[in-house]
């Protein structure tokens, strides 16, 4: 579904990404793990294109995206949540969860079904739909950036640090609504960066270990 092969990616003229090759079949659960400045955000960013790639192809669905924009890929149906959530203070929580759907112009009953969905999902979401979210805690605000990027996120899901940050108690609403989503759409695929791969132990079942820019062997990541 998902697939690097051998991405390299600089950032101000430093390279951050050397040779990555990372694969997250339809339907797949993957962890990216590593210490910060690993270059788990700068993967997460490449496959949105958010960043150029210099070297390297970027595959969705058999399709080679790498010089494709965000929009686009948005449009091919990856979602992708920030760890920073990227929301829009001065717009409501529904604004946010409607607002990519209303850029890729979806029809209004297919936006519909898909927010209901979302709030079935995230049900958490109903109670401070109309809030701005400015007035959101960090926490609320990563709940609705996972919505919103499930508004496109049909084929897969992208999630940066999704747990960095949370309460235990949020963390584990937030689990939840990850098994949930697991169950309500087995298709999708997901790919969550998280420097604990304890965190993730329930939720995934492949996890890759990237160090410097790299995908360590199995063997190497076992030993580090």
């Amino acid at each position: 579904m998902l697939r690097l092969e051998n991405v390299s990616v600089d950032i101000a003229g430093a390279p951050v990404l050397r040779g990555v090759n990372l694969a997250v079949p339809p339907g797949g659960r993957v962890a990216l793990i590593g210490r910060n400045g690993a270059g788990k955000t700068t993967t997460l960013r490449a496959l949105m294109g958010l960043l150029p790639v210099r070297g390297g192809n970027i595959v969705v669905d058999g399709q080679n995206c790498t010089g494709a924009p965000a929009y686009r890929r948005a449009a091919l149906g990856i979602g992708y949540a920030p760890e920073e959530r990227r929301l829009f203070g001065s717009f409501t929580v529904l604004e946010n969860l409607r607002l990519p759907a209303e850029v890729l112009r979806l029809p209004q009953p297919e936006m519909a079904r898909r927010l209901d969905l979302v709030l079935t999902l995230l049900p958490e979401l109903r109670d401070f739909a109309p809030r701005k979210a400015a007035g959101l805690s960090g926490g609320q605000g990563k709940m609705v950036a996972l919505g919103r990027a499930l508004m496109v996120g049909t084929r897969a899901v992208l999630l940066d640090e999704p747990f960095q940050g949370l309460a235990p108690a949020l963390a584990q609403r937030y689990a939840e609504a990850l098994a949930r989503l697991r169950d309500a759409l087995p298709d999708v695929a997901i790919l969550i960066t998280e420097s604990s791969p304890a965190l993730l132990r329930q939720l995934v079942e492949q996890t890759f270990v990237i160090e410097r820019g790299e995908i360590l062997d199995p063997a190497d990541a076992l030993t580090d």
